[in-house]
């Protein structure tokens, strides 16, 4: 069962955060894409986890992940990638398989591998990624146990050890530095995108009187889920360059694998404003044309900029690394136990249609003579008793086997 688990990693501990772009997919393009190459190499279930600083695909797959896989994979992933971009990523691949994968994606969701250590955010993007490829049917029972036990493990970690104290998150980061600068309280903000990092944002901005929030984003049902909270205006992200109030900061955050701000619509949106801007650029690959920056008097803020910060954090908070790895460890000896009783649970699940079926031989078949000498109430009783039987052949031997299993593991 946990053999045929895999993940392939990309992570900003392997590559540079300016390269976990050439991974993303456009949010409207994923389902399809992954479908597609579910199809095309038969495999069993998919996930993927796509984040500003990781992208990992996690397999239910029976063959190896070698890199023969890795070339079809993203061959067909990604069919305008050219040969060496091809031959960066199988380089770059990190392999996770079976109980090694398991413990790593324990160890990403409880913030343990983050770019900020004691991120919680985290939790929530493996969350939505899990439910986004659940209700698709892309993944199945293997990574919905996995992500199951991954989610209460985190939870654990989270709750019993001192990794998130001072919580200090790439979002968090961005909100201080803008917070330090003065440019939140009065501040015309507009905001591009509205996932989980600019909902972060938002819980920020509920602690200021910003003059005007404005949040642009693909689907404007989702930007006015999060405008909602904070009195702000939601708009489709096609309106953006009709924006002409101006503004003090940009914040954003997409899955746009090209920049979402051209330099044409910055100048656009700034009009005859020369003050200095703030731009807080929280995607890979950046949201904004790199011209933009250089062009202009900004304060631009990005996840690059963040990292040094970041690694400061990490040291901070490494006297709790021991107490989430002992948590994290023994999370996996559970779930070594769940795992054994659920493929009892699989090995044994055509049983009750097996015992039905003796029990209806013997009555149709084998002693269908004898039946038919007993009078109602008597085959009605015997019925009952053949009934309660049947049960009891099912029940019996799992529960015997459940706890020859707890008793191996004691």
């Amino acid at each position: 069962m946990i053999d045929s688990f895999h993940i392939v990693a990309f992570t900003h501990k392997t590559i540079p955060l300016n390269e976990v772009g050439k991974l993303h997919i456009e949010e409207e393009k994923q389902i399809d894409r992954l479908n597609y190459v579910k199809a095309f190499l038969n495999i069993d279930e998919i996930m993927l986890i796509s984040t500003c600083n990781r992208v990992e695909f996690l397999f239910k797959n029976s063959g190896a992940i070698n890199t023969t896989f890795l070339a079809t994979f993203f061959r067909t992933l990604f069919p305008y990638w050219t040969e060496e971009t091809l031959e960066w990523a199988i380089e770059k691949a990190q392999i996770f398989s079976g109980w090694s994968a398991v413990k790593h994606i324990f160890q990403v969701t409880s913030s343990l591998d983050s770019l900020v250590i004691g991120e919680r955010e985290i939790i929530t993007q493996v969350r939505e990624a899990f439910e986004k490829s659940r209700d698709n049917q892309l993944s199945g029972d293997l990574i919905r146990v996995i992500i199951r036990k991954t989610i209460e493990t985190a939870k654990q970690v989270f709750t019993e050890t001192e990794i998130s104290n001072k919580p200090v998150s790439v979002v968090n980061l961005a909100y201080r530095k803008l917070k330090a600068a003065g440019k939140i309280d009065g501040a015309r903000i507009l905001m591009i995108g509205a996932g989980v990092t600019n909902g972060a944002m938002v819980n920020n901005l509920k602690k200021h009187t910003p003059a005007s929030v404005s949040i642009y984003n693909r689907t404007q049902a989702k930007a006015q889920t999060i405008a909602s909270e904070i009195n702000a205006m939601a708009f489709s992200l096609e309106e953006l360059e009709q924006h002409s109030k101006g503004f003090d900061v940009i914040i954003s955050c997409t899955g746009s694998t090209l920049p979402v701000i051209s330099e044409a619509l910055y100048t656009q949106l700034l009009g005859n404003e020369t003050d200095k801007k703030y731009l807080v650029d929280m995607a890979m690959p950046s949201d904004f044309e790199a011209s933009i920056v250089k062009n202009n008097v900004v304060e631009y803020i990005d996840i690059e900029s963040l990292k040094e910060i970041a690694e400061n954090n990490m040291e901070e908070r490494k006297a709790a690394l021991s107490d989430c790895e002992l948590i994290i460890d023994n999370s996996i000896r559970e779930f070594e136990q769940i795992v054994r009783v659920r493929q009892v649970e699989v090995a044994m699940g055509k049983v009750p249609e097996m015992i039905k079926e003796i029990k209806n031989t013997a009555i149709q078949q084998v002693f269908a003579r004898d039946l038919e000498k007993l009078d109602a109430s008597s085959r009605e009783t015997l019925e009952k008793v053949l009934s309660y039987m049947e049960k009891k052949y099912i029940s019996v031997p799992m529960k015997m086997a459940k706890e020859i299993l707890v008793e191996g593991t004691r």
